[in-house]
């Protein structure tokens, strides 16, 4: 890997310029492509949906079989080793158990005077949940996405994911939708599957929000139905930060920044310290990994554009480094990894000490693997329960109460030349007057 001596802030520009290349948003030539594949499916809904599928997926699918049957999950269950199903349901108790913590409860707030102020939480009706395919099976992203809406309370969980050739779907995938309590799922996947759930077809119902990672077409699909429906974020390449000084483990170094890597060529590793020594022992470290892991293509490809080892001047300004590139995961390796932690404002997860490695939060630890990326920890949150509910305001006031106020609220109405909204108080003590 390069070792990148950091001397000034427009080292780290030119660091941040190179990462942020990767974002969806610098993708304007698919664009169109996306928007006419959205267009054909909100006009001609479930015809230009099957197209598609035949189109880009090679599977024939119709009204009568895009929705996956009981008789499809039973058999997955009987492809799925029991060992893995084991496994899935471990890591889901994890998960379950972590976002339960972060459930909102309403809540009321009344005053002797009369008056009454509160908040009301409601869960979604619809959420549609969208999951790789073809090449990649992802069941933990299934996982991640669909419990916290669980725990929130969704009326209904819509998952939507590509088919094969032969029309089928990953046995993994469809275990971890059934344990993990999805409601349907359909055999569509790309653009147009986000095109379905945001303007509903005649086999695939209109959701409220849209939530899971996809490739570039999915991603500014995503994009361009925001509005229509909500979504969760605009997903970028994979990234990791790890941030070290000379007490770390340069192998367990290496082989977390491979981890990251070998997701494709446009993820990236990012070892900070302050030690020459570790950043050259972490960079044969490296080499060494890459000439026998199995994904060595993709992992060399990303290491040579995206892989950096940064070596800052003092703690300082390894620190500064790790919040202005925001890493979706960042990884704290130093002698006082919890002090460390304290002084990191923008990170999408943090991992602490040298064993929590970044593949423990991917799979099994319980809080969400669907992260902030391309610098937006800086004002995004990982995927959680709040994602899947809306607050609405209670506001209830008595005569009385509404009488030690009415006046302020005619005079900053007027301040704003809207009488009819001064009106509107004022009507309610006009015999007063």
């Amino acid at each position: 890997m390069r070792i990148q001596r950091i001397d000034d802030n427009n080292s780290i520009s030119e660091v941040l310029a190179a990462l942020l290349k990767r974002s969806p948003n610098n993708y304007g030539e698919y664009e169109q492509v996306v928007a006419e594949i959205l267009a054909d499916v909100k006009e001609n809904k479930d015809q230009a949906l099957f197209a598609y599928t035949e189109k880009f997926d090679k599977a024939q699918i119709q009204a009568g079989t895009i929705q996956v049957k009981d008789a499809e999950i039973a058999e997955a269950y009987e492809q799925t080793s029991p060992e893995l199903i084991a496994i899935i349901r471990k890591a889901k108790e994890n998960i379950l158990d972590f976002h339960g913590k972060q459930k909102q409860n309403s809540w009321i707030d009344t005053k002797e005077n009369g008056s009454m102020l509160g908040q009301k939480v409601t869960p979604l009706d619809r959420v549609g949940v969208y999951v790789p395919g073809g090449k990649a099976v992802y069941p933990s992203s299934v996982l991640m996405n669909v419990l916290p809406a669980k725990v929130a309370g969704v009326g209904e969980i819509v998952m939507t994911t590509p088919p094969g050739p032969d029309g089928k779907i990953s046995p993994h995938t469809l275990v971890a939708a059934k344990e993990a309590g999805v409601d349907v799922i359909y055999k569509a996947g790309g653009a147009q599957a986000i095109a379905a759930l945001a303007y509903g077809t005649e086999s695939i119902p209109k959701v409220d929000k849209i939530v899971g990672p996809g490739n570039i077409f999915v991603a500014l699909a995503k994009k361009a139905v925001y509005g229509h429906v909500n979504i969760d974020a605009i997903a970028g390449p994979s990234e990791i930060l790890v941030l070290a000084d000379e007490s770390a483990n340069p192998r367990f170094i290496a082989a977390d920044l491979l981890s990251q890597a070998e997701h494709d060529e446009l993820a990236s590793a990012i070892l900070v310290t302050t030690d020459e020594g570790l950043a050259e022992a972490v960079s044969i470290e490296v080499d060494r990994f890459i000439e026998v892991l199995p994904r060595r293509e993709i992992i060399q490809k990303s290491i040579d554009n995206y892989g950096y080892i940064l070596l800052a001047k003092n703690e300082e300004q390894a620190i500064h480094i790790a919040n202005e590139i925001a890493s979706e995961h960042l990884e704290i390796m130093t002698k006082r990894p919890y002090e460390t932690m304290t002084k990191i404002r923008h990170a999408g997860a943090i991992f602490i000490g040298d064993y929590a490695s970044e593949p423990l939060g991917d799979y099994f630890a319980g809080p969400n693997h669907v992260l902030p990326t391309n610098g937006t920890a800086k004002f995004f949150s990982p995927l959680g329960v709040d994602d899947f509910i809306k607050k609405s305001s209670i506001i209830g006031y008595s005569k009385e109460a509404l009488r030690e106020v009415y006046k302020d609220i005619e005079k900053f109405a007027m301040a704003e030349e809207l009488s009819a909204h001064a009106n509107s108080v004022t009507v309610r003590f006009e015999e007063e007057e």
